[in-house]
């Protein structure tokens, strides 16, 4: 089983500096999210799906053969059009 949070939570914190605006502060934080590497690992992790079985594999395989020669056997006997490159010429 793999574990995607194997790292350590990284915190990124800082602190208002006496004269320092709140903008100045919210651009300081960005910065400091954005050199830790945290958000490119969130999204790289947000659309992942894990791993199919074997059997799972072999299942979806079997379902697309006997697909393929449902149609094969529709065009034989023409009551299906056979499909055209989109870029042939």
């Amino acid at each position: 089983m793999l574990c995607y949070y194997s790292k350590p939570m990284i915190n990124v914190e800082i602190t208002r500096n006496g004269t320092e605006n709140s903008m100045g502060t919210l651009r300081r934080f960005t910065k400091k999210v954005q050199g830790s590497g945290i958000l490119p690992r969130v999204r790289s992790l947000r659309y992942n799906q894990r791993v199919l079985s074997s059997y799972k594999t072999k299942m979806k395989t079997l379902k697309s053969l006997k697909r393929k020669a449902e149609v094969l056997e529709l065009i034989k006997l023409g009551k299906m059009q056979e499909k055209t490159s989109r870029y042939s010429k």
